[in-house]
């Protein structure tokens, strides 16, 4: 009978002479991505095989307000904040029976001169939290003078091994009764923020997970609703 080498380091014998990896020596095996905001959980023992986790949570991002100017006036609003990112690694032995996965939707688009809803806060259990970035302010009232808006400050750092506050938003800018500027949405780890405007028109969309609003310009009267914010991710991979 022929014999064989194994490395000790990954390879062990079982009691029946079954050439075994050892646990935790896999590497990656699966990935599973929550995309829809709400409530889900996770459940290790789905998982027989699973020695570790490591878990990526984008938060979701605000949205903007509303605009709705005065004939032959003026309203600029800056974009909403970029969600906050985290990620750790968890081994098996620190999990629950059961962990609860959020994911934090994107925040609302302000309605006529409202502001933006706030980004929803993600989450794997406790273990690893980010937070949803503030929706745009609707602070500029109409009119014709040369003013400012300023932009929203980006959440701070949740929980985990690596964790960040999302982008802050763009200032708005008005010109004049007929010229203005829209902020720009604050970028997050896995989106990009919706661009600024210099022309009439709504709040503008996000790109990928968890980004800002661009904000809404309402010229000479127009009624411009805000933009929504980008929804958050949770990617949870597993090791095997």
């Amino acid at each position: 009978m022929a014999s064989v080498c194994a490395c000790g380091d990954y390879f062990t014998v079982s009691r029946d002479g079954e050439l075994c990896l050892i646990p935790g020596m896999q590497g990656l095996r699966a990935t599973l991505h929550y995309k829809t905001p709400g409530n889900n959980q996770f459940r290790a023992a789905d998982y027989p095989w699973l020695a570790r986790v490591r878990v990526r949570v984008q938060a979701g991002g605000g949205g903007s307000a509303g605009a709705d100017a005065d004939a032959s006036q003026t309203i600029a609003r800056p974009g909403g904040a970029g969600g906050g990112y985290s990620e750790a690694l968890i081994a098996l032995a620190d999990l629950g029976t059961t962990e609860s996965v959020v994911v934090g939707a994107g925040g609302t688009a302000g309605g006529t001169n409202s502001a933006g809803g706030p980004g929803g806060t993600s989450s794997f259990g406790g273990f690893v939290v980010a937070n949803g970035g503030d929706g745009g302010t609707a602070n500029m009232d109409s009119g014709t003078a040369i003013t400012t808006s300023s932009g929203v400050a980006g959440p701070l750092a949740g929980t985990g091994e690596v964790n960040m506050g999302g982008g802050a938003s763009g200032t708005a800018l008005r010109l004049s009764g007929t010229n203005g500027y829209a902020g720009f949405g604050g970028s997050s780890f896995m989106g990009t923020g919706g661009l600024g405007r210099s022309t009439a028109g709504p709040g503008t969309s996000t790109r990928g997970y968890g980004a800002g609003a661009g904000g809404a310009l309402s010229l000479n009267g127009s009624s411009e609703a805000g933009g929504v914010g980008g929804n958050g991710i949770v990617i949870v991979e597993l090791y095997g």
